[in-house]
């Protein structure tokens, strides 16, 4: 076991789908499939699956499906003992659809008035939470629920800058989210107030659009909406928020080709704040760029924080803690997260050291 121990703090929801690709309209009345996720919470519980130490920081109603939820992240090896339980409120929601071939899938929130979202930075015991932790994950999804969650995050950003705890923050742009603040356009509070929370970062990460959405930094000859990304652009884009985030050691992009929703190309780039070189995987024998081709997602849902607890845990192991390895690691990890139902990436590390090594054709393990 590794010496390190990467908490991270935010929402955890309760997550329900119709089965298979099915819509709403379609599953009611019928069975549903129930499980959890959250940014955080699925860096966590993946790290902790990868075999590194995780703690995992939120705030939950005292009733037995959020203590189901701290009962499932105990076995999967998540410290779940500093999880502030309060006597009412609610834990939020969030239904999911999969979509299939050109239907993109699809969420609606259910989490107005949640736990995490009506504490303030004074209800939590930061300094206790964050004893022992060497690194903190944030994002931006947990400050977009209220005024109150988006200052309890900037609060535990600065106590961990405080203690020297590294910080990696996810920009995760949610656009159906940021509507604390009426009369605001949401991509301008969400700028306000990640602005403040980033200047902690050691680590930024975002996927392909996030820092276009917050921080208006666009790569070049990019269209989201069509998969055509300049791959080399994103450079561009890492270098813009490190000379805005002077704190930054290094940006992650992760970058995504959507061709239709069972059939993206994935993969990443790491950018060094200090050498100013972009590492990106994976890479053909020649060193050339060449993405994993997806063509059958099973569940895209937390590719991303697949990506980022690779990386974290990567970084934060020394036989693969170059940039080169670490990208790779982390792309390898969040491109077998793709083949797993339910947020969390149920992959060992040595399958995604399988993956990296160039085993890629699925082939029964006897």
């Amino acid at each position: 076991m590794n010496e390190f121990c990467i908490a991270g703090f935010g929402e955890v929801m309760l997550r329900i789908c119709p089965p298979g690709v099915k819509r709403f309209a379609q599953a009611f009345p019928g069975t549903l499939e129930s499980s959890f996720g959250g940014g955080e919470a699925n860096v966590c519980a993946s790290i902790a699956i990868l075999g590194g130490k995780s703690r995992y920081l939120t705030a939950l109603p005292d009733n037995p499906v959020a203590r189901a939820f701290a009962a499932q992240m105990r076995g999967l090896g998540s410290d779940v003992e500093h999880i502030k339980f309060t006597a009412s409120g609610r834990m939020g929601v969030y239904f999911a659809e999969h979509g299939s071939n050109m239907r993109g899938s699809n969420v609606v929130y259910d989490r107005e008035g949640s736990v995490i979202s009506r504490l303030g930075a004074a209800d939590y015991d930061f300094d206790s939470m964050l004893n022992g932790v060497t690194h903190l994950h944030l994002s931006g999804i947990t400050p977009s629920l209220s005024k109150n969650a988006f200052e309890a995050t900037l609060a535990i950003a600065g106590k961990a800058s405080e203690k020297g705890i590294s910080i990696s923050i996810d920009l995760n742009y949610r656009k159906k989210l940021w509507n604390w603040e009426p009369g605001t356009a949401k991509n301008v509070l969400a700028c306000r107030c990640m602005e403040q929370i980033v200047r902690y970062a050691d680590i930024i990460i975002g996927n392909e659009e996030d820092a276009s959405d917050v921080f208006g930094i666009n790569a070049p000859d990019t269209e989201i909406d069509s998969g055509k990304l300049n791959i080399s652009g994103y450079k561009s884009v890492a270098s813009a928020l490190s000379n805005r985030f002077k704190k930054a050691k290094f940006v992650a992009v992760t970058l995504r080709e959507s061709y239709s929703a069972n059939h993206n190309n994935w993969g990443g780039m790491l950018y060094d704040c200090n050498t100013k070189e972009a590492h990106f995987a994976p890479l053909d024998s020649d060193g050339n760029y060449v993405p994993y081709e997806i063509r059958d997602i099973v569940d895209r849902f937390g590719g991303g924080d697949s990506f980022c607890a690779g990386l974290l845990f990567a970084l934060n192991t020394p036989e693969l803690s170059t940039p080169a390895t670490a990208i790779r690691f982390a792309v390898a990890a969040s491109a077998l997260k793709h083949t797993i139902n339910t947020d969390y990436n149920c992959s060992s590390r040595s399958e995604v050291e399988n993956l990296m090594a160039g085993s890629a054709s699925g082939r029964v393990q006897r």
